[in-house]
């Protein structure tokens, strides 16, 4: 039995939520404001999309846009977003820390994931803005943290696929490397072939619209039509439902 490769799909509203799942999507990264990179949802989001989506749901803990270093009221703030979520039914949590220094604030990490236990905790891309990956990455497993998604500080994962590699193959099974920037279906056999990640993450070009999910243009997205919106959101869940299909016949290939 082939191991399956996990995409995890990335969404700002209940509607694409929806829309991923029905197209299949394993897991889905609740979010507002990815635009700016991502934002905690609501309350009322994390409601919604848990009343009417079974698949796992992630959602992210980020005050703010901007950088990673929080002050304690910041901090407060998402502990008590932590608690929310878990009220909520959320099935993990998605955060990331980091001191003055830019290095993994590993103290307040491994606080916030003795908070979500048991849920599962991924670090975000604040990994990313480390000067070392490999001490960021041994930093984030001492925190407890089950996954790290990354680009490995580049925008698309297609220009980072060797230190990628590197990044996968020293975590082994201590922890999982989910890969993330600019993912689709032209690229992802050679992301998955080159870097040797189990998982991936993509919002299928959401975060570039400035217009967010209700912009979103696919195959069955009509330009200008009355119902643009429903449009964008079966023209995302005919593209999660593609990319879903390639990453199937992609697990099942032997090697």
């Amino acid at each position: 039995m082939p191991h399956r490769l996990c995409l995890e799909i990335c969404v700002e509203s209940v509607e694409y939520a929806r829309a991923a799942e029905r197209g299949g999507a394993h897991r889905i990264e609740l979010c507002s404001d990815l635009s700016t990179g991502g934002i905690t949802p609501s309350l009322a989001l994390m409601q919604t999309a848990r009343r009417y989506v079974g698949t796992p749901i992630h959602v992210l803990i980020r005050p703010r846009a901007g950088n990673f270093l929080y002050s304690d009221d910041e901090f407060e703030i998402m502990r008590t977003n932590i608690e929310v979520a878990r009220q909520c039914g959320m099935d993990g949590i998605v955060l990331g820390i980091l001191d003055g220094e830019a290095r993994i604030d590993i103290p307040r990490t491994q606080a916030l994931v003795e908070l979500a236990q048991p849920l599962p905790v991924t670090f975000h891309r604040a990994f990313d803005d480390c000067a070392s990956s490999e001490q960021a990455l041994q930093n984030v497993i001492q925190t407890g943290c089950s996954r790290i998604l990354t680009s490995s500080g580049s925008q698309c994962a297609t220009d980072a696929l060797s230190p990628l590699r590197r990044l996968v193959e020293t975590a082994q099974e201590r922890i999982t490397i989910m890969v993330c920037g600019g993912i689709d279906h032209e690229n992802l056999l050679r992301v998955v072939q080159a870097t040797g990640a189990r998982e991936i993450h993509t919002s299928m070009g959401l975060s570039r619209r400035a217009t967010g999910n209700n912009g979103y243009m696919g195959a069955n997205a009509g330009s200008g039509a009355p119902n643009a919106a429903q449009d964008g959101a079966a023209a995302f869940q005919e593209d999660v439902g593609k990319l879903v299909k390639l990453a199937t016949t992609i697990a099942r290939r032997p090697g």
